[in-house]
């Protein structure tokens, strides 16, 4: 599924909203609001809402919401933030007032030509989701269920708002995206040629160590237990089902990726492609909706490797109109009907992993492996940013390197409430990139300087956003 990142999709609704009242959209232009404005109001009374989960809007929530949102650090805006009302108040019954403009534009066909591809809700949706679950992430140690119920629930009022104006389109939206592709038959040289490459694979990424060793054995105790049935001897009933645990960007997705290849060499999956989803592609708004859908994601990773991320937000919303729960009943018993036939991996932060774990008495004892993903040292933060560079064939000077060398051991000794690991670096580069850019352009004789087109000095490494 696309890792969805809270700066760009920031951005993106600012432009949404620069072109909806251009365009008029709900006479936004006419009432003379700034739609920009409204839509930072909307996100800091969110954040204010999820905040209060505890009874407390504590400083740091209040700093992340103003740094994010870039407001002025000044008394009256912080206390402003502190003041917000709950949205369980507001008249739209939950929803932003933003949202509405979106989805009028979307359900009118408003914008004329629309680069947004009728999309402009979704992209609505997906930034409160992001910048809901950016905040829960700041703090993943000590959240509580109820912080995840408010967030769902929220999320949820939008859905609903979305499906009743007939622009919620789950797949447009990733709600599961195919990410392997599903091979349907493989001679044995095609078989042994792809796990060789899958393990060297595994083999050369950076820093994992317990990953590794842990997918290692487990490859070694399938191809043990393949040669006792070869010769006709008792075989263990291994459950293939994992967990993995860790904080974001830390590799869980490559892995799953690799396994998916792996266990298809190995003869484990027959198709072996890989489905990832979460809680948006699963649960759905009625009853019996969301088993339906549940299936259908199911049914896409038969053969294959189910992957499914923050699967903790499954189970914290317990009322009588959350479906979480059902989602979770219909993942069961495909897990057992269909134990020969597919993989599931479930992941998510430590703890809310073991709560999402202990949340049914018969969840646990599915998952026969569990991985934790440590977070990366900076030594091998520097090594991914090194490595991803020489494949987009750019590298470092010496004095750049040097200076990547200091943000990078800056911002790991002093983790901000965002910090995403390799995620981090690749948008670290990717700005570095695009600095280049600007500054070799302007050069003469760029054209026929590989040196020059493919060298990034100190000038082009900036902080992080």
């Amino acid at each position: 599924m696309e890792q969805l990142d809270l700066t760009a999709l920031l951005k993106k609704s600012y432009e949404i909203c620069d072109a909806l009242v251009r365009a008029d959209v709900g006479s936004v232009r006419t009432e003379r609001r700034n739609l920009r404005n409204q839509l930072c109001n909307d996100l800091a009374m969110f954040g204010a809402y999820l905040a209060e989960a505890d009874g407390v809007v504590a400083d740091d929530e209040v700093e992340f919401i103003r740094t994010t949102l870039g407001y002025d650090a000044n008394a009256p805006v912080i206390q402003g933030i502190r003041n917000r009302k709950s949205p369980t108040s507001m008249p739209s019954g939950g929803v932003p007032q933003s949202l509405k403009y979106a989805v009028l534009s979307d359900a009118g066909n408003k914008l004329n030509p629309d680069p947004f591809n009728r999309q402009s809700s979704a992209i609505f949706y997906d930034t409160f989701r992001v910048f809901g679950k950016t905040m829960l992430a700041r703090r993943a140690s000590d959240v509580t269920d109820n912080d995840v119920k408010q967030l769902t629930s929220y999320l949820s009022h939008m859905e609903d708002m979305l499906r009743e104006y007939a622009v919620w389109r789950p797949n447009a939206q990733k709600s599961y995206q195919i990410i392997e592709p599903a091979i349907d038959s493989q001679t044995p040289e095609e078989k042994e040629r792809e796990l060789d490459e899958a393990l060297a694979e595994l083999s050369e990424l950076v820093g994992l160590d317990g990953v590794k060793h842990q997918v290692n054995t487990m490859v070694n105790l399938l191809q043990v237990q393949q040669m006792r049935a070869a010769q006709g001897m008792k075989v263990a009933d291994v459950s293939k089902h994992m967990v993995f645990s860790g904080n974001p960007g830390t590799g869980k997705t490559t892995v799953a990726r690799l396994l998916a290849k792996i266990y298809r060499a190995l003869g484990v999956l027959r198709t072996g492609q890989l489905v990832e989803v979460d809680r948006s592609g699963l649960v759905r708004g009625y009853v019996g909706q969301t088993a339906t859908q549940t299936q259908e994601v199911i049914s896409q990773a038969l053969g294959g490797l189910l992957f499914i991320d923050e699967a903790y937000a499954l189970t914290v919303g317990k009322g009588e109109n959350d479906f979480g729960q059902e989602a979770v009943d219909t993942l069961l018993k495909a897990m057992e009907d269909h134990r020969d036939d597919l993989v599931v991996i479930v992941a998510g932060y430590t703890d809310l992993m073991e709560r999402f774990l202990d949340s049914n008495p018969g969840l646990r004892s599915r998952f026969g492996t569990f991985i934790h993903f440590d977070d990366y040292s900076a030594d091998q933060l520097l090594a991914i940013l090194l490595l991803n560079l020489k494949k987009q064939e750019y590298q470092l000077s010496e004095a750049a390197e040097k200076k990547a060398w200091a943000m990078i051991k800056d911002r790991v000794a002093h983790k901000p409430d965002n910090f995403a690991n390799a995620r981090d670096i690749r948008n670290f580069m990717e700005h570095a990139i695009a600095n280049h850019a600007v500054r070799v352009a302007k050069l003469e004789g760029v054209a026929e300087s590989k040196e020059l087109l493919s060298t990034i000095e100190p000038e082009d490494l900036q902080g992080w956003e």
